[in-house]
């Protein structure tokens, strides 16, 4: 197995099997022409695992894109109570035809909540959930369909499921989707990792995906469940409103059911089977700052300077490849960024808490005094063509590509970041063109007699001598998938996919791994370093990527309907799995506008991983460029640095349960249909929600609210109380961006700060939201602290403190009180509770009692209080008007986070 020992225990066991073991398949077309008949089931019978396998013959031979595989073999397995797998494959050994299995009279195959059905001729299957009996996955076939049969040939896969008239789905990235998140019919998805800008709508971009959650609602009861089709291969995804139909080019039908039933549970069980997302460090879910084009040193030290004037806060100051010798990678420039100078100015910015990223391409420029080159050689580490190293061209010029799959090359990486991390102490890594990206295509040499590149010019201009290679059916397969919205040639601008990994994979069945191969290699070796938890960024993913990296939407242009797209794009990931994830701020090329601007910062200060970035060949646009701007981000960044310990905890159960940091509202509201499409709001977690100014121009937004009690988190005296779902219109002057907490929440705040390190040591803030105007008063939050250098993200290793806060109110006394486990870390640290705000209730006669592990305080004399009466948005009906709540802060406490307290007062 190629990366085996350092897979997770569950994440992608199969995606090896996939790779190693691949059919090669190819992909149909759009036409109408029917494929043949599709497979007979000719026998089945239990496993000993105590699944199903089955034998499937071809009813009706055909040459449309290739012969058909006479036989496949069928797996079925229920995995876990809330897993089903169906696995699909080439059955070529000669074991089946020598020992065929008795056909069994059963037709259903029942699971604790998915049922598998089956019919014998033709061979098709349904997946239906056992609770109510709805079919969640059918690939039966009628002449009335618009798509084919099951096909199953060497090049070419065809499958497809019925669905319910205008269901709502989600995922099937990575994709800028103009209509919002849901997936929108009759739209191409296409999954094939391509260096294509995020600036093209409905086009295979940097990520492969080939995942769906369907989101039902009937009768007011909403379930959600999710569909994997494991295949690293290209694809096309035709979805028609009531069908959808996989056309996949290699690999095998692997797929995996997850029965949820709600958002959350779905994304739990997806995520325990790839992997769980990466623990993040505490510093990364701060303020990060980057440019192409910091030409020197000078450059990035005056924009740190100028954040600390102009009182932005800034954790992560990073560079593209301005700070390399030549582009190559793992070089320092020794005019531009000279050794000595760069290692001071780190001292500096470490010494205040501040980190420092670089930028890492795959591609390493063939150059005979390079010694990363010359090592990569001597260990025999590149992707071959024909026995030599494959060349292509990206920034340094000519370059070969390390193959991932192969274990000495995970080795030699490995050694290169050693070697560059004592030359430089970057505290994390960037991994960009990792599609892979290649300048030129096909079959190149290094030209004699003229420079390539010449230094003159853009530099992604091909300057190698390439000759097409379209004479292998793996460069020119008979089924063209969309790639790049053109159905290019599969090697267009990569490597070329006849090119030939570790045991022989090719690049046409491994090219969607790439950068996943990748971000794993980089994870191991730098958290074998220092044995601390590693901070990658990687533009290519694929399924379960998130268990070793973030990932940002690539690049984007500055504007107003980018800055929308960038909603849907982070909440994609989110399902993917990958919750660390963002949009670079203000757009990457052109410049935006300053409006834009301070419009972005204002959304991108809630994305999980929140970034400024922009191109060579933008101008400025730091965010202290403008005045207004710098007030925006002043006021957006300000409250992100008090959400710190909220964002924190969502990192923790993100890591846990995989739940999504950014989630569409239909997440904490599934039972309203009315939220499935609403993709210019988010949620950050399950009660904080942000409705951003998205247009030009605009003074207010139109926002739609949940029923229930909203308050303004920059202004808690403001409430909105509402019985049923509600589009309300909201000021928002250009520096104001609006952020609701829900009822029944306890949200943990700091008092903020210029850096997250700094922030982190402030006293600790509880905002307690109530329903407005019921006796039913209940609400609950949670805190996760811990040292977070440290690989592992979890409880009992002796340096983390895991907190549940809670708050009732029962025969006119209200009570909040925390448990704590594992109270060592946060008492170790000094940490307190100051404050506690409380939203929604009817005030307090002052009388109150609070102990800390059992015993009274000493001095409650400290302890004060003031009420604010809430004001009301709006006449949303007359109950509302006539309800009188307020906001009460109680002050003066120093309650210990690590010990567990209880506070009560009469209302």
């Amino acid at each position: 197995m190629f990366f085996s020992s350092f897979l997770s225990p569950y994440s992608l066991t199969s995606l090896l099997i996939l790779i190693l073991c691949i059919v090669g398949v190819d992909f149909v077309s759009t036409t109408q022409t029917k494929i043949g008949q599709g497979y007979r089931l000719i026998s089945i019978e239990k496993s000993q695992d105590g699944g199903l396998i089955g034998l499937l013959q071809v009813k009706e031979k055909n040459n449309i894109y290739g012969l058909d595989i006479p036989h496949l073999k069928l797996y079925v397995k229920h995995e876990t109570d809330n897993r089903l797998r169906v696995h699909i494959t080439d059955a070529k050994e000669q074991r089946w035809e020598k020992e065929p299995f008795l056909i069994v009279a059963e037709s259903e195959y029942s699971g604790n909540e998915l049922i598998f059905n089956y019919k014998n001729d033709p061979f098709s299957f349904s997946v239906k959930r056992k609770s109510n009996g709805e079919t969640l996955f059918n690939s039966s076939f009628d002449d009335s369909d618009s798509y084919n049969n099951l096909v199953f040939k060497d090049q070419y896969l065809e499958i497809s499921t019925k669905l319910p008239k205008n269901a709502s789905l989600y995922g099937l990235g990575e994709t800028t989707q103009p209509h919002g998140i849901k997936i929108y019919p009759n739209d191409p998805y296409t999954l094939y990792t391509t260096d294509q800008p995020a600036i093209n709508l409905n086009m295979d971009l940097y990520g492969s995906h080939p995942m769906y959650m369907d989101l039902r609602n009937v009768n007011g009861v909403a379930n959600a469940h999710v569909v994997l089709l494991l295949n690293s291969n290209g694809m096309d995804v035709f979805y028609k409103g009531d069908s959808l139909t996989y056309k996949v080019i290699g690999g095998v039908l692997d797929f995996y059911f997850f029965s949820g039933p709600t958002p959350l549970d779905v994304i739990d069980q997806y995520t325990s089977f790839i992997g769980r997302p990466a623990p993040m460090p505490y510093w990364s879910f701060g303020f990060h700052q980057c440019r192409w084009g910091y030409h020197n040193l000078s450059v990035i030290e005056d924009v740190v300077e100028n954040y600390n004037k102009a009182k932005i806060p800034l954790d992560v100051i990073w560079n593209d490849d301005d700070h390399m010798d030549g582009k190559k990678d793992f070089t320092l420039n020794p005019v531009n960024y000279p050794r000595p100078n760069l290692l001071a100015f780190l001292d500096k910015i470490h010494a205040r808490g501040m980190k420092y990223i670089v930028i890492v391409d795959p591609g390493i420029g063939v150059n005979n005094t390079y010694g990363v080159y010359l090592r990569g050689i001597a260990n025999d580490v590149f992707i071959k063509y024909e026995g030599k190293p494959y060349l292509a061209q990206v920034w340094p010029g000519a370059v070969n590509f390390p193959d991932f799959l192969n274990p000495k090359t995970v080795e030699w990486w490995g050694d290169e970041i050693r070697r560059f991390r004592e030359l430089v102490p970057v505290d994390g890594l960037w991994i960009d063109m990792n599609e892979v990206s290649n300048f030129c295509s096909g079959l190149c040499t290094i030209p004699e007699g003229r420079i390539c590149p010449t230094g003159t010019g853009p530099g992604w201009i091909c300057c190698l001598d390439c000759k097409n290679i379209t004479n292998t059916r793996w460069d020119d397969p008979p089924y063209k998938i969309n790639a790049s919205g053109i159905q290019a040639p599969i090697g267009y601008k990569t490597i070329a996919t006849s090119a030939v990994h570790y045991n022989g994979v090719k690049e046409y069945d491994a090219h969607s791994i790439y950068g996943f191969s990748q971000s794993i290699a980089t994870h191991k070796a730098l958290q074998g370093l220092e044995g601390k938890r590693p901070f990658i960024l990687s533009r290519s993913t694929f399924v379960g990527s998130g268990h070793y990296a973030a990932h940002w939407t690539g690049d984007n242009r500055g504007t107003w309907d980018d800055l929308r797209y960038s909603i849907s794009t982070v909440l994609n990931f989110g399902l993917f799995g990958v919750p660390m994830v963002g949009a670079d701020i203000c757009g990457f090329y052109p410049a935006p506008t300053e409006e834009l601007c301070n419009r972005w910062i204002e959304v991108g200060a809630f994305y999980p991983f929140s970034r400024d970035h922009a191109n060579y060949y933008s101008p400025r646009q730091e965010l202290y460029q403008w005045e207004s701007v710098a007030e925006s981000a002043r006021n957006a960044l300000g409250m992100r640095y008090k959400l710190l310990p909220y964002f924190y905890t969502l990192n923790y159960e993100a890591h846990t349960t995989g739940a999504p940091i950014a989630r569409p509202l239909f997440f904490s509201f599934p039972t309203l249909p009315e939220l499935y499409d609403v993709s210019t709001q988010f949620l950050v977690g399950s009660s904080v929600m942000v409705s951003p100014v998205l247009d030009q121009g605009k003074t207010e937004v139109k926002a739609l609210f949940p029923p229930g009690s909203w308050y303004n988190l920059f202004d808690m005296t403001q409430a909105i109380v509402t019985k049923d779902l509600h589009y309300l219109t909201l000021d928002a002057p250009l520096n104001v961006v609006n952020v609701h907490v829900y009822q029944n929440t306890i949200i943990p705040m700091q008092s903020g700060g210029m850096i997250s390190k700094e922030a982190r040591t402030t006293p600790f803030t509880l905002v307690v939201t109530l329903p407005s105007g019921t006796n039913h008063i209940e609400a609950k939050g949670n805190l996760f602290l811990d040292d977070d250098e440290l690989p592992e993200m979890k409880l009992g290793n002796g340096y983390s403190t895991y907190i549940d806060f809670h708050a009732t109110a029962s025969n006119g006394t209200m009570k909040l009180w925390s448990e704590v486990q594992e109270s060592k870390f946060a008492l170790d640290k000094g940490w307190f509770i100051e404050k506690v705000i409380v939203l929604g209730t009817n005030g307090t006669d002052g009388a109150f009692k609070i102990n800390v592990d059992g015993q009274p305080i000493e001095d409650a004399s400290r302890v004060k209080y003031s009420t604010t009466e809430h004001k009301y948005i709006d006449n949303l009906d007359d109950e509302v008007d006539k309800r009188k709540s307020m906001m009460m802060d109680i002050h003066g406490l120093e309650l210990p986070l690590g010990k567990n307290f209880i506070m009560s007062w009469k209302m």
